[in-house]
């Protein structure tokens, strides 16, 4: 049975790796996904963090209306106001107040709230946790742009060091031994123990000599 080249694996090893490569089509959706994800989360980094700072121009939100939604087994309540800063100098009106549900406060009713920037909305002065679903967001992109590329390229950088090792040879003799010179026959060398077949010719070693160079000879062409 015939042995496998030595350099073989590290040529077969690639075209492998290539027929499970994704289609060019997955991965451009897959980074449209990622980049949709991130022009979501990044615009809203600042605002998430004075929300949860409750870092802001501070006043007072004056309820005047709830809006709720149903959903399957659960109810989601906001109300929306009026929003005045302790100085006079904000007002904003028709503004949701964050985290604010249906018992939280009645129509009229006042509360300490805090305008950190974010359009529609005001915070109470415990601030917020927005800022983690944000972080997810931009934990998931990410992770996407990572199996896309960031694997890929360590891919790359392995099959390059592979490629440079394989591309090492040695010159190797013919028959893969010990060449020494056959004895009767002049400049000519064979690989050792070709005596061992002197059976094969009668043990006639000038035949066997014979035998062997025309062997040789014929492989040369």
């Amino acid at each position: 049975m015939p042995e496998t080249p030595a350099g073989s694996e590290t040529r077969t090893a690639p075209a492998a790796r290539a027929v499970r490569r994704r289609s060019p089509a997955f991965t451009v959706v897959l980074t449209l996904v990622a980049v949709f994800l991130l022009y979501l989360a990044v615009p809203n980094i600042g605002p998430v963090i004075r929300a949860a700072r409750a870092d802001g121009i501070a006043g007072t939100f004056t309820a005047h209306r709830l809006d709720c939604i149903q959903h399957p087994g659960h109810e989601s309540c906001t109300w929306s106001g009026d929003f005045r800063s302790a100085d006079g100098s904000v007002r904003r009106t028709d503004i949701a107040l964050y985290g604010a549900d249906r018992d939280m406060l009645t129509a009229g009713q006042q509360t300490a709230a805090v305008d950190v920037g974010r359009a529609g909305r005001v915070y109470g002065p415990g601030g917020s946790m927005e800022w983690i679903f944000t972080a997810l967001l931009i934990l998931a992109a990410a992770a996407i742009l990572f199996l896309l590329y960031g694997r890929r390229a360590r891919r790359a950088a392995a099959d390059s060091d592979a490629g440079g090792d394989g591309g090492e040879q040695r010159d190797e003799p013919i028959g893969g031994g010990d060449h020494r010179p056959v004895a009767g026959v002049e400049g000519f060398e064979g690989p050792a123990g070709l005596g061992a077949h002197r059976g094969d010719v009668g043990g006639d070693p000038a035949a066997e000599v014979l035998l062997g160079a025309d062997d040789v000879r014929r492989g040369q062409r």
